[in-house]
């Protein structure tokens, strides 16, 4: 956002403030759109006279705002103020919804609706065309898997779409995968009009603010949205307060992606598909599908070579879709490519990141540290797909499951992690996302309540490549939440560190309590560059 800070002086106290510059903090000044001060409250007395505003905090949590590294700005807001399946519990129950909506909505030219997921309902089975047909009336629908790489439209949108059933990814009867996919979803985006759009990407940055979020990644690109739905998110985001956006533009023209203001030409640059529509692209198939296949590759190694080269050359960054290990292995070949021809530093410089990287080995975490690689990833994978009765157990079987996102392996390697939701995949939902990956599903993935937290806040703004930011400390953007929450502590995964960290001489900020079925924090205010963007009506 390009709204300039507030010229106000405000000091915040009678609180707890989440900053390394004083782990017993209960106060802060705020100046010129950054943090001035932390500090203690006998010391706060000598600001409240030289303030233009005191807030007494009354014993309030304030942290770094969230950063959330991965979002599809447009698609949330249009999940928010429409049809949204991921609540559907059998495809008798999303048909009805779908019937619902189409008679709610009786103008619109495309009907669209997002989160069905077979994988979860009684039958696994997803709805028909014709099932579709008869509740629309004969309308055209588009409706996204919850993973976002594959679909189920009606007989009226693939009549929109010349040519569809030649393409690669087309089924007669099942859902629409690869280019048929990319297709039908132009189709059906392109319907929408500027002032829906807008409104669909206010509703989400809206919505973003009032989780506590500052800053959004917008992973857009010519598969997944248009030029002008990605530039109109970086006008809206620049012309009302709101979260900063910064832009990511998944195309291999980088001249473009620099053209449209993007930071890099990264973002979902697909190299593979997703495990739950069986195209993330594996070593060994998949243990479920009726014919044994691998999933999709979309880019080589010598693709991503290319790529990384061209982007490190040009001063940006570059990034990849990667979720199978197949994939993985590539964007680990290509990148080593790339560092041989222009230097490793040069590549560990620019900060090249890989977005989702679920299935990693002990020789792909080193690679990525080797090459300075961030792990943007999302934790709400493990949590919603996870566990042996998970749809990972179902595409891959239990013991290559486990595998799946190693949270602490990457840590351990000294691997950067920056962590968001794929928003409209996983909802936003920052301190579910923390407590995802501080509770993972496979107890040796596991990471601490701080690491998450630092991956959640200080870890979206070194991806960008800013390290002075996402913390509290004399100097920062004045990014911050406040919150209402319980007794703060320390959770870590050791119990001996715990034990170590909840002692008064480590001097560790603690934590809300994210103990599964303790209950989530709650956003009172959240702060950008020292402007309010969100305050909770009913404080």
């Amino acid at each position: 956002m390009s709204t300039p800070p507030s010229p106000r002086t405000v000091l915040l106290r009678r609180g707890e403030v989440h900053s390394p510059a004083d782990p017993f903090a209960t106060a802060m000044v705020v100046e010129a759109g950054h943090v001035a001060w932390v500090g203690s409250e006998g010391a706060a007395d000598a600001f409240a006279d030289g303030v233009d505003e005191v807030v007494d905090l009354d014993g309030a949590l304030v942290t770094p705002a969230f950063t959330d590294a991965h979002v599809h700005t447009t698609s949330t807001g249009l999940a928010l103020t429409g049809l949204d399946l991921t609540a559907a519990r059998s495809r008798a129950e999303a048909l009805t919804l779908v019937r619902d909506h189409a008679t709610a909505h009786p103008t619109d030219r495309v009907l669209l609706g997002h989160g069905w997921d077979a994988a979860r309902w009684p039958d696994r089975t997803p709805p028909t065309r014709a099932e579709l047909d008869a509740a629309t009336g004969g309308r055209p629908l588009y409706l996204s898997r919850i993973d976002v790489h594959s679909a189920v439209v009606s007989t009226a949108l693939l009549d929109l779409v010349p040519g569809v059933t030649d393409r690669p990814g087309y089924d007669s009867e099942g859902p629409l995968t690869r280019d048929a996919h990319h297709a039908v979803r132009a189709a059906a985006l392109a319907a929408i009009g500027p002032q829906q759009r807008t409104e669909a990407q206010r509703a989400a940055l809206r919505h973003a603010a009032s989780l506590g979020i500052g800053s959004v990644h917008e992973c857009g690109g010519p598969d997944i949205s248009s030029e002008d739905d990605f530039t109109g998110l970086l006008d809206l985001a620049r012309s009302e307060p709101g979260p900063r956006v910064v832009g990511y533009w998944a195309e291999r023209d980088i001249e473009r992606a620099r053209a449209l203001g993007a930071l890099g030409a990264a973002g979902d640059l697909f190299v593979d598909g997703a495990l739950g529509s069986h195209t993330a692209c594996l070593h060994e198939p998949y243990v479920d599908a009726v014919e044994p296949h691998s999933g999709t590759a979309y880019l080589t190694a010598d693709d991503v070579a290319a790529h990384v080269v061209a982007c490190t050359e040009a001063g940006l960054q570059a990034g990849f879709h990667a979720i199978g290990d197949a994939a993985v292995t590539a964007v680990v070949d290509g990148m080593r490519a790339a560092a041989e021809k222009v230097g490793l530093a040069r590549v560990r410089a620019a900060r090249h990141r890989v977005e989702h990287a679920e299935m990693l080995t002990p020789e792909t975490v080193a690679a990525f540290a080797e090459l300075g690689l961030t792990a943007s990833v999302q934790p709400a994978f493990d949590a919603l797909w996870g566990g042996e009765d998970g749809m990972y157990a179902d595409r891959l079987g239990v013991e290559r499951a486990r595998t799946l996102n190693p949270y602490a392996a990457l840590l351990r390697a000294g691997v950067p992690l920056a962590f968001g939701s794929d928003s409209p995949v996983t909802p936003l939902d920052p301190w579910g996302t923390i407590r995802a990956a501080a509770f993972h599903r496979t107890p040796e993935h596991r990471v601490s309540v701080r690491a998450a937290f630092t991956a959640h806040t200080r870890g979206g703004w070194r991806a960008v490549g800013r390290d002075d930011a996402g913390v509290l400390v004399p100097g920062a953007p004045a990014d911050y939440a406040v919150w209402r929450t319980d007794e703060l502590i320390v959770q870590a995964p050791d119990d001996r560190v715990a034990r170590w960290s909840t002692d008064p001489r480590s001097g560790t900020p603690g934590l809300p309590d994210l103990t599964p079925g303790a209950a989530l924090p709650v956003c009172l205010r959240t702060v950008v560059f020292g402007q309010t963007v969100f305050v909770r009506p009913d404080e």
